[in-house]
């Protein structure tokens, strides 16, 4: 998430009321998690494991609870909770914005797309020429929505990340400040969920047809002409490459790859980043010739065991 203008150090560190290291006047031009960030971002690390991590990252200021020796070229925020003021910060550069009315009078819709009844459309909301918004659909505020986009009834883009931090009196959400894309000729199925990135965009490029019933989590990209079927769940941080086909009821874990012409087969479990231009199956996820020579193989295990007595 980049801010509308350039702010400096003690501006950043005056909001959150911590100290930092670094020049006063260090720029500081947006924040983002660690997977997006570029130079003049925030990052927040609040446990010793990542510290390296978030130091040696393209961020160039760190929310960091602890004081430690800064990179060149980097500042350092001190923070007792960064997980806390990263939330706070969040909230102050992308603040809840109350609407009143069904289609907000911000929203930019373009000429030829047609809103069915009942749909409710967000603040700063982008929506190009020739799309079809079914009833009951719902669109968050700050969604990009390229051309010739059909979406169906009841399904939801832009709610908040599933990302909690587990604390003694309960879990605790982290805020979301980011947007969904959509680009061109992309279909949406019935009763879909598209979350929104924590800072960053959760993108659905160019042809990409998601069946219904399918949930596409944070921060996730999907690339262009992808075949998604319905009951598929797709975690955050995901980023599957180009006509992928993905069948029903798939599951996947976070943070992995699925690579361009991938097939997923049915009810697989993708558990791990896989190579495209093959076909799997299963869970945990092989490829699928292999793992139904497994299942073939188990069948025989009555035999085997008879011919043993």
């Amino acid at each position: 998430m980049k801010f509308q203008r350039e702010y400096s150090l003690q501006e950043i560190a005056d909001l959150l009321n911590c100290e930092f290291v670094g020049s006063a006047d260090f720029k500081v031009l947006g924040m983002n998690e660690i997977h997006v960030v570029e130079s003049g971002d925030i990052v927040f690390v609040d446990h010793p494991k990542y510290y390296d991590k978030a130091l040696q990252s393209a961020a160039t200021i760190v929310l960091i609870n602890k004081k430690v020796d800064c990179p060149d070229g980097k500042a350092l925020l001190i923070s007792d909770d960064p997980f806390r003021d990263f939330n706070i910060l969040t909230r102050h550069f992308r603040p809840f914005q109350f609407a009143n009315v069904a289609i907000a009078t911000s929203a930019k819709i373009g000429e030829g797309t047609v809103i069915q009844p009942n749909s409710f459309i967000g603040n700063n909301v982008v929506i190009g020429t020739n799309c079809l918004i079914h009833s009951n659909v719902s669109i968050y505020d700050n969604t990009v929505i390229g051309n010739n986009v059909i979406i169906h009834a009841g399904s939801v883009l832009g709610a908040d990340a599933f990302y909690y931090k587990k604390r003694e009196a309960g879990f605790y959400q982290l805020f979301s400040g980011g947007r969904v894309v959509i680009e061109d000729n992309v279909g949406i199925g019935a009763l879909c969920t598209i979350d929104k990135g924590v800072t960053g965009d959760t993108t659905i490029k160019e042809g990409t047809k998601l069946d219904n019933q399918v949930h596409v989590g944070h921060d996730s990209i999907i690339g262009r002409k992808c075949l998604i079927a319905s009951q598929t769940g797709i975690a955050g941080c995901v980023i599957i490459e180009d006509e992928v086909t993905i069948w029903g009821q798939v599951g996947t874990t976070s943070g992995i790859t699925i690579g361009t012409k991938a097939v997923i087969m049915g009810q697989t479990g993708v558990t791990k980043s896989v190579e495209g231009g093959k076909s799997y199956f299963g869970t945990p996820i092989e490829e699928s010739r292999e793992k139904l020579k497994q299942l073939a193989y188990i069948k025989k295990i009555p035999e085997i065991l008879n011919k043993l007595k």
